[in-house]
């Protein structure tokens, strides 16, 4: 289906912007010694592209029949391994990681190029029978919401990674623990704002900020312990 360019461009600012602000505010979490910007931008990119692979994927898995909550659950799954996939190409051996708080850093990158691309496509996609004004509550909900958690599911992981190293814990484990915590998160986030009377969103939009806090609360952990 073609689009007209300003119905593109708006859905590039829309989807991307916010996507931005977000990095913006995450990678000022850092007290100094911000990350490489070509390397931040690197990660973001490589985050959108991974959009690709998810939707293909995504789809072999409908074509199987997995549907319900459990499609709800692999689909989150398939994201959050798939970010978590990009970074470890991408900082494989990388001299850049050398603090704590660089892990879930740059996987918070990674995490906010997916959205940016994920959101920009879903403002273009057109609206499969439903009625206008519903679409746009239930999109401007997803919009608010999902930007952020992907960038917290990610920092889940991100953290978890580095705190089995930096304090010499079970690696496997940690890992583990941070992959099953951001495919719950995700998946939770999914099932409620596929409600379209948009009633859970408050609800889960407020859990999310009590997640982005205890992030917050983690990245200063990861900061004493890198000082």
């Amino acid at each position: 289906m073609q689009f007209e360019i300003q119905t593109i461009i708006y859905a590039i600012l829309g989807g991307a912007l916010p996507a931005i602000g977000w990095l913006w505010f995450w990678i000022h979490q850092e007290d100094e010694n911000h990350e490489p910007l070509g390397l931040i931008v690197m990660s973001f990119i490589v985050g959108s592209l991974l959009v690709f692979f998810a939707i293909a994927l995504e789809r072999f898995t409908f074509n199987l029949g997995i549907q319900g909550t459990a499609q709800i659950i692999v689909w989150a799954a398939i994201e959050e391994l798939l970010k978590l996939a990009g970074f470890a190409v991408i900082m494989y051996g990388h001299s850049s990681i050398d603090e704590p708080i660089d892990y879930p850093m740059y996987l918070i990158a990674v995490a906010l190029g997916f959205a940016a691309l994920e959101n920009v496509l879903y403002l273009l996609k057109p609206e499969l029978g439903v009625g206008t004004i519903v679409s746009l509550f239930t999109g401007n909900l997803r919009f608010l919401g999902s930007t952020l958690l992907h960038a917290i599911a990610s920092s889940m992981i991100g953290s978890a990674i580095a705190l089995s190293i930096y304090l010499n814990k079970n690696r496997a484990l940690y890992l583990f623990f941070g992959i099953t915590a951001a495919i719950v998160l995700h998946s939770v986030f999914n099932f409620f704002i596929m409600d379209v009377s948009g009633k859970n969103f408050l609800s889960v939009f407020g859990f999310l900020w009590i997640v982005a806090i205890i992030n917050i609360l983690i990245f200063e952990k990861l900061k004493r312990i890198g000082s």
